[in-house]
């Protein structure tokens, strides 16, 4: 656990933790939102590569992520939510440098991101330069990959590294 000078205190999330998470990411809005059972299972079962940021007791940032099992190296970051009122303050960067200072095996650290979503894609140049390595973008999704009747668009792969 973390605290942070704003306040903030950054932890492991638990299985109880899922259901706040599920409302703090339909609350912080540009995500794809998952069931509510997503959330608990992940906060349960990967709770060790996931960090909860609370304000006073309440979620105001989540990253989720899973260690890819082909290359164990490479942490794969899912989502990265910071509620509206915590925004502007390093949060999402604060919360990834705690979960790669519980995991320091990791040597990468990738995400897929939309072209249109330019503050993670800040984020994760931003982490590269901080580190003093490089971010790849590369092919990730392609659009048609996504169900019929669903507007979304491609996902690019982010490559951070090597650490």
């Amino acid at each position: 656990m973390t605290m942070m000078a704003s306040g903030i205190r950054l932890r492991r999330p638990t299985a109880g933790d899922g259901s706040r998470v599920w409302r703090l990411l339909r609350t912080a809005g540009g995500l794809d939102v998952n069931t509510p059972y997503s959330y608990i299972m992940l906060c349960d079962l990967f709770g060790d590569s996931c960090v909860l940021a609370e304000a006073e007791g309440e979620p105001v940032g989540f990253v989720s992520a899973l260690r890819l099992q082909e290359r164990n190296d490479t942490l794969f970051v899912w989502q990265v939510a910071v509620h509206p009122s915590a925004r502007g303050r390093g949060l999402a960067k604060a919360m990834l440098r705690e979960l790669l200072g519980r995991r320091t095996e990791i040597r990468y650290v990738e995400a897929t991101i939309s072209p249109s979503n330019g503050a993670s894609q800040s984020l994760f140049r931003s982490l590269a330069r901080e580190r003093g390595c490089v971010c790849r973008v590369t092919a990730g999704y392609a659009a048609e990959l996504f169900p019929k009747g669903q507007t979304h668009e491609e996902e690019e792969r982010y490559r951070v590294g090597p650490l």
